[in-house]
């Protein structure tokens, strides 16, 4: 026990703190405010409060709980909102009214409902378990078993284990280890800046699908990779993070409003809860977490959220669940860390910001992976960070430190956003690290066409770039047929296949599978006009066949139609074309 010695905003200064450690959690003032300890002096304990410290006095005590910041993990955490330091909001609600009063102490996972626990038949009497075994499972959702795993640090024999309904705090089973009998209950509580352990770390092999065509096809993330989405305001970052969340394939998804404004974090809480899982029809919140710490709560709580959300995704990742983190934003993140540097007087760096903000960054993306778990399954962790540089530059600390990490860039242009032009990913800007890792998934599972018409089509759009230049210079009408047959097809590709309409039911999400066929019938499109351009059609008659119009639909085509549609529209290009050639040839001859 100690007390305050000096204030700066969410830093106080404690004297006495004897028998203190780092990142102990600590109660401050009357309000018994939380805090944590990120520096030690002696006998002093710099302190970052999370909570207002606006009316705490110099003189008021300060006691450390002695445990580092941790998580509660159990059964009851899917389908909840959580502040910052996962306190569960509609509790809090329930308890202090519409505002959350400071000191507000609630239990992160209900203590008193019962679930019923079923042993796992592998787990009997006498089998030896080892950390992260899976004990048994819960059904805390329609959509997700929750597996009940030994938790850290315990090895042994299981001396008793048995199903029926139990509290999260009562014990389901009895493990002998070298220390004496270890009591398992069904909850856990982890570190929060502490890793978790797993077995191996394995090759990220397998994609991430989003449903988002721009994403999956051109610039696709893998289960267990990392991706930044930077961009100016207004260009979709969060809208894009909550698409991801709504359609990608991930078992589990955590979501972290980290600084966000509390206009857009208020339409995720709205919203999500009334969505609907694209895979099951179900409500998407029954395999949901979210973090919600809006820009007007304490700066500290924003940087402790990313870490929250972490260690909550690596939790289920450790069940052999697939993961998807999405942390909107890094970039209110790394100004929570600037502000708390400041305080402690430490020596800036680039624009302030703390000289540790690209090993934080690191640290925190390393988290992601595909992991064999200490209980022998595959899970993953795919982390999704956005970044808001201060007027899209990216040159600044925040967006370099993240791209020096990441492998998958989606760079958000506000020229596409001003055009209404969404997804607003540039095509040219952007890139992937994972489409050789990949490539091997893809031919099983889609075909050897996807990888063939991926390549070919961003070959094209980057030909459709150098020739716009030369446009704005001489104009369309001097460039040659076969020229302007490719910037026809580019434009189709852009506005076809890139453009996704969020609100429409069908295009929301498209399959790698109907990925492949509106692809591929558009680049068979730019192979019929260029071979009837190089026999002296001209552009503005390929592009005024009536198949056109049906390429510029496949996007409006259902799941369940998509592959006859396709094969229809192929069809019709190769007839229609074979007409239109002839009909020149007959034009030719009769000119002549």
């Amino acid at each position: 026990m100690g007390s305050i010695e000096r204030i700066s905003g969410p830093l106080v200064v404690a004297k006495d703190m004897f028998g203190a450690s780092m990142y102990d959690v600590v109660r401050v003032g009357k309000a018994k405010l939380i805090g944590e300890i990120i520096k030690l002096d002696g006998e002093k304990a710099i302190i970052q409060v999370y909570e207002d410290t606006s009316g705490v006095r110099p003189g008021e005590k300060v006691v450390s709980t002695e445990q580092q910041l941790s998580v509660e993990l159990g059964p009851g955490i899917l389908s909840q909102v959580f502040d910052g330091v996962q306190r569960p909001l509609a509790l809090i609600k329930a308890k202090s009214g519409t505002f959350i009063k400071r000191g507000s102490e609630v239990n992160s996972v209900d203590r008193r409902k019962k679930w019923q626990f079923y042993a796992d038949k592998k787990a009997a009497k006498g089998t030896r378990v080892s950390e992260g075994a899976v004990l048994g499972y819960v059904e805390e959702t329609p959509l997700i078993k929750h597996y009940i795993m030994v938790p850290q640090g315990v090895t042994g024999r299981i001396q008793s284990i048995k199903s029926g309904r139990f509290s999260v705090e009562e014990t389901i089973a009895v493990v002998k280890t070298g220390k004496g009998l270890a009591k398992i209950s069904m909850l856990q509580k982890r570190p929060v800046r502490q890793a978790a352990r797993y077995a191996e770390k394995i090759a990220a092999e397998i994609p991430l699908i989003t449903g988002q065509r721009a994403i999956d096809t051109l610039f696709p993330v893998a289960k267990g990779g990392t991706a930044g989405i930077p961009g100016p305001f207004g260009s979709g970052k969060t809208v894009e993070q909550q698409n991801l969340a709504k359609y990608s394939d991930a078992n589990i998804v955590v979501y972290v409003g980290c600084g966000e404004r509390g206009n857009e974090m208020t339409d995720v809480l709205t919203e999500f809860p009334e969505l609907k899982d694209p895979a099951t029809g179900r409500p998407l919140m029954e395999r949901t977490v979210l973090i919600a710490n809006t820009s007007n709560m304490p700066v500290a709580a924003r940087e402790a959220s990313i870490y929250t959300g972490i260690t909550i995704a690596e939790y289920f990742r450790d069940m052999g669940y697939s993961v998807a983190l999405m942390a909107d934003s890094t970039s209110r993140w790394a100004e929570a860390m600037r502000e708390i540097s400041t305080r402690l007087e430490e020596m800036p760096g680039e624009e302030g910001y703390p000289a540790y903000l690209p090993k934080r960054l690191a640290e925190f993306y390393e988290r992601a992976g595909r992991v064999k778990t200490l209980g022998g399954d595959v899970g993953s962790v795919t982390v999704v960070g956005a970044v808001s540089p201060p007027g899209g530059d990216l040159s600044e600390p925040v967006s370099q430190g993240t791209l020096r990490v990441i492998k998958t860039f989606w760079a958000l242009d506000a020229a596409l956003a001003s055009s209404r032009h969404f997804p607003a990913i540039n095509w040219l800007t952007s890139y992937s690290l994972y489409t050789g890792a990949l490539q091997k998934w893809y031919e099983e599972n889609i075909g050897e066409s996807f990888t063939v018409n991926r390549n070919k089509a961003q070959a094209l759009l980057q030909k459709e770039a150098e020739l716009k230049d030369i446009v704005q210079l001489v104009g369309e009408d001097a460039l040659p047929d076969n020229e302007r047959v490719l910037l026809a097809v580019g434009r189709m590709l852009r506005e076809g296949f890139l453009r996704q309409s969020a609100f429409d039911p069908v295009d929301a999400f498209t399959s790698l599978k109907k990925q492949n066929l509106m692809l591929g019938a558009m680049l068979h499109f730019g192979d019929e006009a260029e071979e009837a351009a190089a026999k002296g059609v001209s552009a503005e008659n390929s592009m005024n066949l009536e198949v056109v119009k049906s390429i510029s639909r496949m996007k409006e085509i259902p799941e369940e139609k998509i592959e006859e549609e396709s094969k229809k529209i192929n069809d019709q290009i190769d007839s229609q074309f074979k007409k239109l050639v002839a009909e020149h040839g007959m034009e030719e001859r009769v000119k002549a």
